[in-house]
């Protein structure tokens, strides 16, 4: 059984107890002193002869392991009640979504980008025992998300698949390829497959090398045509204009289904034309599953068992047991520990109640987790409520709370039950957690500069998490782009008080050159000014025809950003 303590740091209260050794030293030292002042030896002998050292040892060992247990209580022994080996049968999936902007173009309505996201979203929803990875690709390609059983996860990375993600347009499919050969675990040969959404309209080479390579490692590559051959221009989300090449042309963008064929038969997988979503999910589930399949092990975590009432009992027990004890070797029950007795004896009936409302609260969690799985997500918020109305300092409620309001599209409440959650004493690891789903949150809701810092703040505490790096350095990319966005932006709102500017100083130049003095005749005779005319004129021919000769000999192909 996998049991920790959720508050580790009261240890240091341990270190009383060399102290309270050291008391009890100079307390035994004192009282031989003070008989030794009291006069006659064999007066002060009878007079202490009821007395007995033995005892008076042992109600200081029995007071010293109530101290130590009652320390144990307040660290709270615990271990993760729902946490289980769930073992399934499955393969993993790496899927690479073409996001450039080829992907905008309406030929499939609304745009082929939202059409392949569509496709994605309801095929996870089938591979509930696989495990799921994500690359987005244009000009270059970027490891979305590593693979993974968290299938909520991977939607939420979807939503924010545009081609605002990859700085560079362009595709490269050969890119995204062995981006998701570079996600597998190699020593495997078999159980692995990549799905390919993309238009086909190939930018560069060695795709189908790098399919062949893949397919001889056990990959099976599954590709989609997502697109009609006809073809469709693309429109600027900027300027709702259809996009132009470099030579003012306008651009039309064509599934290339040759491609996508051959890619997947030298990667052993199929080939499939988007027509309508449900019957492409359908068929890339059945080749999915008529894959080998291995088994996958994840752990389940959701709730945790306490055991703090245990060590409570027993420092009760033992601090009545040590009531009992008199020093006197008359065994009788002395009128002030019968006091002491009963003022413990209410105070553990005090405590009671407190054992059995932190079980009530587990209870409470427990159903809004089970509502929570079924996707009730109204009903798991209201149980973890009750929880975190009467306990605020409930980390697991509090956690549990802002999953469920993300869920329910309640974000700002979402982030504000995380920060509650991180408030609480809860360990590093823990922390670490809520940290990066508060950050995943705010990611989401464009919050850059909050979702940098909380993912910032989940590296500090466990800096092994690569999930959060990978995060924080998109985040930082996306918070770049905005800012060369609005720097753009601020550029258009003065270009017209440049251009006010500039015409204003054309008008002074022109009052400028109206009060020159007036240019002299010339004193050239006619004959000389047709010479020299005819003299610019063959040198501008000159030049104009060496221009010619350049231009012919280093003209090259464009290069596409689409």
């Amino acid at each position: 059984m996998d049991v920790s303590f959720q508050h580790p740091i009261v240890f240091i209260l341990l270190a009383a107890i060399p102290f309270l050794l050291l008391l009890y030293f100079f307390l035994v030292q004192w009282k031989k002193k003070t008989i030794k002042k009291i006069g006659n030896p064999l007066l002060v002998k009878e007079l202490i002869k009821n007395y007995s050292p033995q005892k008076f040892v042992l109600k200081f060992i029995l007071m010293l392991i109530a101290f130590t247990a009652g320390v144990f209580a307040l660290a709270n022994l615990r271990s993760p009640k729902t946490v289980e080996k769930v073992n399934r049968n499955g393969i993993d999936v790496m899927i690479a979504l073409d996001v450039s902007k080829s992907m905008l173009a309406q030929d499939i309505k609304p745009t082929r980008l939202d059409r392949a996201k569509q496709v994605i979203s309801k095929l996870i929803d089938k591979l509930s025992n696989d495990r799921i990875g994500i690359v987005v690709f244009a000009g270059r390609a970027y490891l979305q998300m590593p693979l993974t059983n968290d299938h909520s996860a991977a939607k939420m990375y979807l939503s924010s698949a545009t081609p605002d993600v990859v700085p560079t347009q362009g595709t490269v499919i050969a890119d995204a390829l062995r981006m998701c050969y570079s996600s597998f675990n190699p020593a495997e040969k078999k159980y692995k497959a990549v799905i390919l959404i993309s238009d086909g309209e190939d930018h560069d080479e060695g795709a189908i090398s790098q399919a062949k390579q893949m397919g001889d490692d056990g990959i099976a590559i599954n590709t989609v045509g997502i697109g009609s051959p006809q073809g469709a221009t693309i429109f600027d989300e900027l300027t709702n204009q259809p996009k132009t090449d470099r030579e003012g042309n306008i651009v039309v963008t064509r599934l290339n289904e040759d491609e996508l064929k051959k890619i997947a038969e030298k990667g052993n997988g199929i080939y499939s034309l988007y027509s309508n979503t449900d019957e492409l999910v359908n068929q890339l589930e059945t080749q999915l599953n008529s894959m080998e399949k291995h088994t996958i092990t994840e752990d389940s975590l959701i709730n945790y068992k306490y055991y703090f009432q245990w060590f409570l009992m027993l420092a009760l027990a033992l601090m009545i047991v040590e009531l009992f004890i008199s020093e006197r070797k008359k065994k009788y029950l002395p009128k002030a520990s019968t006091a002491a007795f009963t003022s413990l004896l209410l105070l553990g009936i005090c405590l009671l109640p407190l054992t059995s409302s932190a079980q009530n609260d587990n209870s409470i969690i427990d159903k809004g987790n089970q509502a929570y799985e079924k996707k009730d997500y109204n009903n798991a918020i209201n149980d973890y409520k009750k929880v975190t109305e009467k306990s605020p300092a409930n980390a697991t409620a509090q956690y549990n709370l802002g999953n469920a309001l993300y869920k329910n599209k309640k974000p700002d409440e979402a982030i504000q039950a995380y920060d509650n959650a991180i408030a609480a004493n809860i360990t590093k690891a823990e922390k670490s957690k809520v940290f990066y789903n508060k950050a995943v949150v705010l990611q989401n809701n464009k919050k850059l500069p909050e979702c940098i810092e909380a993912y910032k703040n989940a590296l500090k505490l466990n800096p092994d998490d690569e999930d959060a790096r990978q995060n924080l350095q998109k985040a930082l990319q996306q918070q770049k782009q905005e800012q060369q966005k609005n720097n753009k932006d601020n550029k258009d709102q003065k270009k017209p008080k440049e251009d006010k500017k500039n015409k204003q100083q054309q008008k002074q130049n022109e009052e400028d050159k109206n009060n020159q003095p007036k240019p002299q005749p010339s004193k050239l005779s006619k004959q000389e000014a047709e010479e020299k005319l005819k003299a610019l004129l063959q040198q501008e021919k000159n030049l104009q025809d060496r221009l010619r000769r350049v231009n012919t000999t280093t003209s090259a192909k464009p290069e596409k950003d689409w």
